[in-house]
């Protein structure tokens, strides 16, 4: 278990507890579960009060969480037949991002999302979930395909924001969002898109411009980074907690403002504390989502996801 800075105190105690069960297989006789057991009390009750206050900032810890699932692990949970589409058919495959057909349930559907990757190697490989532009190049192909055979789309969305490198500006990053972005509003079938960690910039946009969107609990979606907002706005990175409060980037804030539609809750302890029961959690609404949308002509999903976007900016401003 890895383990943010403001969770150390809860580290020590469940330490203990570890330690002192160790100990006890190694002396016979020694009966160590009444005090591990006060310790797991302890540690519980330490774990509620820190994940019931949680401030803007420490969300976007929480939703960076390297033990998160990523969009592999859904895909491979949720998903059967999955079958892998790469390429942009123009340049390259980017490996941030990854998609293809795939069942969920019995209902056959379009799947793409950011990977980040889960140890340094794939990190490196999946660039840390940062999409060049043949990435989303790639997306709009699938998004292409799934309106020409009537696919209903899901997008699992955990960016820090597209690749800012010199390379990916050259080869047209911003035209690539933005096409993505419109293609995602011009399809006449239902999308459906989960933030599952971070949101960030129009990298995460290019993938949740959908019918129905929704947040993991502790997951953000924002304009920018805290830490870049900060560096911008006070010339000063350090101030990433105000910058985070600020952007208003939490599920709560962003689903009283109208941006998603649902909160999907995560266990206690984050997402990361219970892969399996977030991961199923996910699916339910997915499926949820769907069903919402399954009787709704082309025209009406299309009139749906544009009034959806359009409404955004009056109830922000009403907020």
């Amino acid at each position: 278990m890895n383990y943010l800075d403001f969770e150390k105190p809860l580290a020590e105690i469940e330490g203990k507890a570890n330690e002192l069960r160790a100990l006890a297989k190694t002396s016979e006789g020694m009966d160590v579960e009444k005090e591990a057991a006060a310790l797991d009390a302890k540690a519980g009750q330490m774990l509620k009060d820190l994940y019931g206050g949680l401030t803007a900032w420490r969300k976007c810890q929480v939703a960076r969480h390297p033990d998160r699932p990523h969009c592999k692990s859904y895909i491979e949970a949720l998903f059967t037949e999955y079958t892998p589409l790469a390429g942009d058919r123009n340049f390259a495959d980017d490996h941030a991002v990854m998609g293809g057909m795939a069942r969920l349930g019995d209902r056959p559907v379009m799947v793409i999302g950011h990977e980040k990757g889960h140890d340094t190697k794939t990190r490196i490989e999946r660039n840390f979930g940062m999409a060049r532009p043949e990435g989303y190049r790639k997306a709009i192909r699938l998004l292409d395909l799934a309106d020409r055979f009537n696919l209903p789309v899901v997008t699992l969305v955990d960016t820090p924001g597209a690749y800012p490198g010199k390379g990916a500006e050259e080869r047209g990053q911003s035209e690539a969002i933005a096409r993505s972005t419109e293609k995602s509003l011009q399809i006449g079938v239902p999308v459906v898109s989960v933030v599952i960690g971070e949101g960030g910039s129009g990298g995460a946009v290019a993938f949740a411009t959908a019918n129905r969107v929704a947040m993991l609990e502790h997951s953000i979606y924002s304009v920018i980074s805290p830490e870049g907002c900060a560096s911008i706005l006070w010339k000063d990175a350090e101030k990433m907690r105000e910058a985070a409060e600020a952007l208003r980037l939490t599920a709560q804030d962003l689903k009283q403002l109208g941006v998603v539609d649902r909160i999907i809750k995560e266990p206690l302890g984050g997402a990361q504390r219970d892969r399996a029961a977030t991961i199923k959690a996910v699916g339910e609404a997915l499926e949820s989502m769907i069903g919402e949308l399954a009787d709704k002509s082309r025209a009406a999903l299309i009139k749906d996801r544009r009034k959806k976007f359009l409404d955004m900016g009056r109830k922000g401003l009403a907020a």
